[in-house]
C-alpha cells in the first residue's frame, strides 16, 4: 500500500462514518464504485478483484437504478466525508436477508472497513427487518474471500451454483469453471 493509500485508508478509519440507504441520485457513483472494486486495472488496487476470472462491468447505470427501484431491497452506503466508501447490497427473502455487490473503494481495502459495514448490513436486517439469517453468494475461485467470510463467522451450505454463462450484465468469464458457493450466518436477535 503506498503512503497515499495509508493516509486515505487513516483518514476513513478515523472519521466517522455514515450510513444511509442509497438514493438515485447515487447511481453514477455507485456504478463506478462497484466497477472499480471487481473489474479493470483500479480493481487490483484492493483484494477483491475478479478482473482475473471477469472482464467486463460488474453493474451498469440501468441494473444499479433498477436495484434502488426494488421494495425488497435496500443498497446501504458507508460514507467518510461526504464521499461513498462502500456499498452492498441487502435483499429481504423469506428465509433471511441476501448481501451481494459488496464493495469498499480498492484504495483503502484492508484497512477494516470492510468489516464495520458488513456489520451494518447485519444489523440493519436484523434489526429494520427481523431477520436472523444472513446469505450470500462467493465465486468458488475466491478462497481468500470466503476465508475471509469464514473469519465472521459464515459457512458454506455445500449448496453451489453455476455462474450465469451469457449473462453478459455480469461480466464477461475469462474461465469456462465459474460457479458460486452459498454462505450463511445466524444473525444476533
Amino acid at each position: 500500500m503506498s503512503s497515499g493509500q495509508t493516509r486515505e485508508t487513516a483518514a476513513v478509519q478515523q472519521s466517522d462514518l455514515t450510513y444511509r440507504q442509497a438514493r438515485p441520485d447515487d447511481v453514477p457513483a455507485l456504478v463506478e464504485l462497484v466497477n472499480s472494486c471487481y473489474r479493470g486495472e483500479s480493481s487490483t488496487q484492493g483484494w477483491t478483484t475478479e478482473a482475473h476470472l471477469l472482464d467486463g462491468q460488474r453493474v451498469d447505470a440501468d441494473g444499479m437504478a433498477e436495484l434502488l427501484e426494488r421494495t425488497n431491497t435496500m443498497v446501504l452506503v458507508a460514507e467518510s466525508q461526504g464521499r461513498i466508501v462502500a456499498c452492498c447490497e441487502l435483499q429481504r427473502g423469506v428465509n433471511g436477508a441476501y448481501f451481494g455487490m459488496f464493495s469498499v473503494l480498492p484504495a483503502i481495502q484492508g484497512g477494516g472497513l470492510g468489516k464495520r459495514v458488513l456489520a451494518e448490513a447485519e444489523r440493519r436486517a436484523a434489526q429494520q427487518w427481523g431477520c436472523r439469517l444472513m446469505r450470500m453468494k462467493v465465486l468458488k475461485q475466491r478462497p481468500e474471500l470466503i476465508a475471509w467470510y469464514e473469519r465472521r463467522g459464515y459457512t458454506s451450505t455445500g449448496k453451489t451454483e453455476p455462474f450465469p454463462y451469457g449473462d453478459e450484465t455480469l461480466g464477461l468469464p475469462r474461465r469456462a469453471d465459474l460457479a458460486f458457493v452459498e454462505l450463511t450466518r445466524e444473525l444476533p436477535a
